[in-house]
């Protein structure tokens, strides 16, 4: 989801449970996107309609409640693209076709000590939908299509809603 967007805490979006023994930082435990070793890359879904945008709500946590972008986490060996249109399937039920790259940006989270416990390179495609159907899948617990003028009284996730706001803008140019 997505951080712009994922599941991540986009973008989009950002999915932060589950996975191997990961970063060597504080409560490392299970979570190889907690304390990382390198920046982890993401990929999130902007898909307008008129004056609409599909919109993913977490369905656990953390940020469970949160809306973001569709989308997630790069997997080894999968393109971007591939990866975007995963992402979408999975949370949304539905096909894409990513027209381009909108916006690429980083989001760094730090814990209470100032130490980086998430750090998210997350790309931003454009897309069309080529079929499917729209259902909640995978870790969302909602997607909508959500109008504009509705987006700011949404829980969302930081920088998403900047995203959106330059896409509807571009538009017009």
């Amino acid at each position: 989801m997505g951080i712009g967007g994922w599941g991540l805490v986009t973008g989009g979006e950002e999915s932060r449970a589950g996975g191997r023994r990961g970063g060597a930082g504080p409560g490392a435990a299970l979570d190889d996107r907690r304390y990382p070793k390198r920046p982890m890359v993401g990929v999130g879904a902007i898909i307008l309609r008129r004056d609409r945008i599909l919109m993913a709500q977490r369905g656990k946590e953390p940020l469970k409640g949160w809306w973001s972008l569709p989308g997630g986490a790069l997997e080894i060996g999968e393109s971007l693209k591939d990866a975007i249109c995963r992402e979408v399937r999975e949370e949304t039920g539905l096909e894409v076709r990513p027209l381009a790259v909108f916006e690429i940006f980083e989001r760094i989270m730090r814990d209470g000590a100032g130490v980086p416990e998430y750090h998210y390179v997350l790309i931003d495609y454009l897309c069309r939908i080529t079929g499917g159907t729209l259902s909640a899948g995978d870790d969302v617990s909602r997607v909508e299509w959500v109008r504009r003028r509705e987006l700011p009284d949404l829980l969302i996730t930081e920088g998403t809603l900047g995203v959106i706001e330059r896409a509807f803008d571009s538009r017009g140019k």
